[in-house]
């Protein structure tokens, strides 16, 4: 087992679902498989216009030849550990590499980076996460725990300083996970309730605003930008107790059995569809928008 760096883009030609899978060909067979049982972190390159660097984290289940695609293979991604950064990370710091293990004796970038999968030291590992997942924005709603994660409010390392708490557990806990997905969701639709509209600031600057999972957690839903929509407290109770939803378009869908309709339809964007987020990419997908439309939608 050992952790590792997988490179990835948007407009890959390989089949990749980061969430779910990653496809590979045979040369890198022997570095992914030395993943398995054990986490990586996705990288965007640089040469991707607006590129996100150190993006996501993700932990590996298994590899399975491609049914496919001849000499390719597929990492495929333990369900429920797929965790977007809140803070994106580049490669470069201060001037600084931000993953060490790229250099060479040197101190020079060795052909190491160029490598789509390559592993990746526990030091690298931690500090890297400790940059990518940050400290609670101040402006976001608070999570609802009573008690903060541990570390949570811990003051963040500078960055010359190597992370000595293993990061692990921290990003497997659930509080932890909530808060991310909270900024990732929030930041994507700029703190605006998607099916509103509305975008209220409370006195202490705090965005009164909650992200929702689409599928949510406790059917397999993924702690994934995809998976969620940035609701207003009210219209987030609706959408979880199926009195709306939303077709593959973003239309919102008034449930037959709402008592109000009006009212309801009252609080949609005059559009009558629900505000996507700045980018395409985090568009929520269909697959999940269909699951609340069969699982939860009151039809």
């Amino acid at each position: 087992m050992g952790f590792g760096v997988f490179i990835h883009r948007a407009d890959s030609i390989y089949e990749d679902s980061p969430a779910e899978r990653y496809q590979f060909p045979s040369p890198y067979f022997k570095r992914a498989a030395e993943c398995v049982n054990d986490w990586i972190i996705y990288y965007e390159p640089t040469k991707v216009p607006i590129t996100r660097g150190y993006y996501a984290v993700a932990k590996v289940s298994q590899i399975v030849p491609d049914p496919t695609a001849p000499d390719m293979y597929l990492a495929l991604i333990e369900p429920g550990t797929y965790l977007d950064f809140s803070n994106p990370v580049a490669l470069t710091l201060a001037g600084e590499y931000v993953e060490r293990g790229l250099l060479n004796a040197q101190g020079s970038l060795s052909g190491r980076a160029q490598s789509a999968v390559r592993s990746l030291s526990r030091e690298d590992f931690n500090r890297i996460i400790g940059l990518g997942l940050g400290e609670e924005d101040q402006k976001l709603p608070r999570t609802g725990h009573a008690t903060p994660a541990t570390g949570f409010h811990e003051d963040q390392t500078a960055f010359l300083h190597e992370q000595e708490r293993d990061r692990v557990t921290y990003i497997s806990s659930r509080a932890v996970r909530d808060r991310v997905f909270r900024q990732v969701v929030l930041s994507a639709y700029d703190e605006r309730c998607a099916i509103s509209g509305i975008k209220l600031i409370n006195g202490g600057g705090r965005a009164e605003v909650e992200a929702a999972h689409i599928q949510p957690v406790a059917s397999e839903g993924p702690d994934i930008v995809n998976n969620g929509l940035a609701l207003s407290g009210t219209v987030h109770w609706m959408f979880d107790r199926g009195l709306i939803s939303l077709d593959d378009d973003l239309g919102v869908l008034v449930s037959r059995q709402a008592n109000d309709p009006e009212a309801v339809r009252a609080l949609v964007n005059k559009s009558g569809k629900a505000t996507p987020p700045h980018r395409l990419l985090d568009r929520p997908h269909p697959r999940f928008l269909k699951w609340h439309r069969d699982n939860c939608f009151k039809h």
